[in-house]
C-alpha cells in the first residue's frame, strides 16, 4: 500500500535561508516558481532568455543565466524539456554545484536513463506534480493543491527527504496528498501512461474509430461527435467516481455494448503489444531512440506533426468546435 504524506508531514522550517534556483519558466517552472515565491521561499529564475525569462521578470522575479542562478543556489529546480537537460546541464549546472546543494527534478527521465549523471555529494529529488502547471497553479491560488509523487534518488545530507518534502509542501501538494516513489518508478509508468493510454492509445483509438464509421458511409460531423467529442464527457465522469461511476451515468444500452465489445478491441494481442512497449521503455530502447531523435532534428517527430495536421478529423473538428463558442 502505497505511503501518503500530508502537510503535517512537512516542515518549511527546513528551506529557511536557501536559495531555490528554477531551470526554465515555461508551464511547470512559473507555476511551481509563483507557488514556491507565495508560500515565502526565496526563489530565482535561470533562463537562456527569450519570452520566458522577460515574462519572470516582468512578474518579479530575479532573472539569471542559467549558469549563475545554479551557482548562486541551494537546490536547483530544472524544469527544461525532457531533451535539453543534459546538454544543459554539463553546460551551465554541473561545474556550479557545491557539495550539500539539491538537484531537483519533476520527472525522472534524465535520471533514469543515465543522460545526466551527479556528482556524489549533493542530493537528488524530485516532486512530480500530478497535473499541468495552470493546474498546479490555480488549485495552489484556491487553497488546496495539485496531487504529487515524491522521489528521493541520492541522499547525501541525509536530510533529502524532509526537503523533498518541505518542497512539496511549498508547491501545495501536500494539501492534497503526495505519494512516495522512486526516479525509476516514475519514469517508467509515466512513459508508459504516455505512449500506451493518454497520448498515443487515446489519439490512436480516435482516429481509428472516426476512419472506420466515414469509410462505412457515416456523415464526418456525426463520426466526431461520437469518436472524439464525446470522449472528454466520459473521461471526465471517470475522474470523478471511477469506471463503475461512470457506468451509473450512461444508459444501460450503452453499458451492456460497452461492457461486452469493449475487451473485444483491447483483446490480447492490443496487451502483448503494451507488454513489448513496456519493455522498450524499461530497457532503455525507447529514450535512445528519443534521444537520437532531438540529435537528428526531430525529423520524423515534425514529419508526424505535418501529417496529422492534414488529418479529416482535424479538419472537422476545427469547424465544429467553433459551435460551442458562444455569439452574440
Amino acid at each position: 500500500m502505497a505511503k501518503l504524506y500530508y502537510g503535517k508531514d512537512a516542515d518549511l522550517e527546513i528551506l529557511k535561508g536557501r536559495t531555490i534556483a528554477v531551470i526554465g519558466y515555461g508551464n511547470q517552472g512559473s507555476a511551481q516558481a509563483q507557488n514556491m515565491r507565495d508560500s515565502g521561499l526565496d526563489v530565482i529564475i535561470g533562463s537562456a532568455g527569450g519570452n520566458g525569462g522577460k515574462r519572470a521578470e516582468k512578474e518579479g522575479f530575479e532573472v539569471l543565466p542559467i549558469a549563475m542562478a545554479a551557482k548562486k543556489a541551494d537546490i536547483i529546480h530544472i524544469l527544461i524539456p525532457d531533451e535539453v537537460q543534459a546538454d544543459v546541464y554539463k553546460r551551465d549546472i554541473r561545474q556550479n554545484l557545491d557539495e550539500g546543494n539539491a538537484l531537483m527534478f519533476s520527472h525522472g527521465f534524465n535520471i533514469r536513463f543515465r543522460c545526466i549523471i551527479p556528482p556524489k555529494n549533493v542530493d537528488v529529488i524530485m516532486v512530480a506534480p500530478k497535473g499541468p502547471g495552470i493546474l498546479v497553479r490555480q488549485t495552489y491560488l484556491d487553497g488546496f493543491g495539485t496531487p504529487a509523487l515524491i522521489a528521493v534518488e541520492q541522499n547525501y545530507t541525509k536530510n533529502a527527504k524532509k526537503t523533498v518534502l518541505a518542497l512539496a509542501k511549498a508547491l501545495g501538494a501536500t494539501r492534497a496528498g503526495v505519494l512516495e516513489t522512486t526516479f525509476r518508478e516514475e519514469t517508467e509508468t509515466d512513459l508508459f501512461g504516455e505512449q500506451v493510454d493518454l497520448c498515443g492509445g487515446s489519439t490512436e483509438l480516435i482516429k481509428a474509430s472516426f476512419d472506420t464509421l466515414v469509410n462505412a458511409g457515416y456523415q464526418p460531423e456525426l463520426a466526431y461527435f461520437e469518436t472524439l467529442h464525446e470522449l472528454k464527457l466520459i473521461t471526465d465522469l471517470i475522474q470523478k467516481g471511477g469506471m463503475e461511476y461512470m457506468w451509473t451515468c450512461v444508459s444501460n444500452t450503452a453499458e451492456y455494448g460497452g461492457r461486452t465489445r469493449g475487451k473485444r478491441i483491447i483483446d490480447n494481442n492490443v496487451r502483448k503489444n503494451m507488454k513489448v512497449i513496456l519493455k522498450e521503455i524499461r530497457s532503455g530502447k525507447f529514450a535512445n531512440e528519443w534521444i537520437n531523435e532531438h540529435k537528428t532534428g526531430m525529423k520524423n517527430l515534425n514529419k508526424m506533426r505535418k501529417q496529422d495536421k492534414e488529418l479529416q478529423i482535424e479538419k472537422v473538428g476545427a469547424r465544429l468546435r467553433r459551435m460551442f463558442v458562444k455569439r452574440e
